[in-house]
Formats: structure tokens, C-alpha cells, sequence
């Protein structure tokens, strides 16, 4: 099972996914004004690949978002192609 844990400040902050005990992946983003973050990078532990680590550590930032009334500008490729592909997250989509 994969947990994940968040890390935030003012400015900027990441979410970490955790399986069975062992980091798995990172992604991190920006606060951009008050209602707006900008995910800047993904990237998922090699061993992890192909296990959903990414998708998790995205639909944990939509959920952050949409708890906090925030948009988010997908910088990075990887959350990029997976609103793109996923319609419903696009309500966070700045």
C-alpha cells in the first residue's frame, strides 16, 4: 500500500510516497499567490515504476487542491499528460 505524506511551507512544498516502508517517489510544486501551485516535478524511484506511485502522488495534490480552493499549473510533463488524460481532475486545472 502506498501512503503518502506532505510537506509544506509558505513557498513551496512536496508530497512523498511511501511503500511498504521505502520511499517511492517525489513530487514537488509551488505556491504561486493564494490560490495557486504549480507542479514542477514527479519522479518516481526506478524500482517503483510502473506501480501507480506517480498517479497517487497526483491525485493527492488535486485532493490538496481542491480542499484548498486552489488551481494547479501542471510545469512538469508527467502531471501534464496525466490532465490531459484524466478529465476528472480537471476541475483544478488553472
Amino acid at each position: 500500500m502506498i501512503e503518502i505524506k506532505q510537506n509544506n511551507n509558505e513557498k513551496n512544498g512536496e508530497f512523498v510516497a511511501i511503500f511498504d516502508g521505502q520511499k517511492a517517489g517525489t513530487m514537488t510544486y509551488q505556491r504561486d499567490g493564494a490560490d495557486l501551485i504549480t507542479i514542477d516535478h514527479t519522479e518516481v524511484e526506478q524500482e517503483f515504476n510502473g506501480k501507480g506511485v506517480g498517479k497517487e502522488l497526483l491525485y493527492k495534490a488535486v485532493e490538496f487542491a481542491r480542499e484548498n480552493n486552489l488551481k494547479i499549473v501542471p510545469l512538469c510533463p508527467f502531471a501534464k499528460v496525466m490532465f490531459q488524460k484524466n478529465k476528472e481532475i480537471r476541475d483544478v486545472l488553472a
